[in-house]
């Protein structure tokens, strides 16, 4: 179960240090001296850039669904075609099983009539 995990996180890991960084504006701060009138300001820029920061987030978490839902094909393509080999592998398996039990039985018979 793990090993389709693996390659899942390899694929997200790049992106999730961008989206960190957006996610986490860096605010413009106030200076102890400024006027009532200018927190208004700071405010007013505050808003701003957590608008700005929440679209970009919105965008970075629509590519990261977009790469996810890739991600998530990828995994079930992979697992149909492993599916597939294990079922080629367990006929081969019958089949071995078969001959040699098939050589068995012509050994014994061969051992036991002579």
């Amino acid at each position: 179960m793990a090993a389709w995990l693996i390659p899942a996180v390899k694929a997200i890991l790049p992106f999730v240090s961008p989206i960190v960084s957006s996610a986490l504006p860096v605010f413009t701060t106030r200076k102890s001296d400024e006027a009532a009138a200018a927190q208004s300001d700071v405010l007013q820029k505050q808003i701003t850039e957590l608008q700005t920061a929440a679209s970009q987030n919105a965008l970075h978490v629509k590519e990261l669904a977009g790469q996810l839902q890739k991600t998530v094909i990828a995994l079930e393509q992979a697992a149909a075609v492993a599916a597939s080999r294990f079922r080629r592998m367990a006929v081969l398996c019958g089949v071995a099983v078969a001959l040699s039990l098939l050589a068995l039985g012509v050994s014994l018979f061969v051992l036991f009539s002579g």
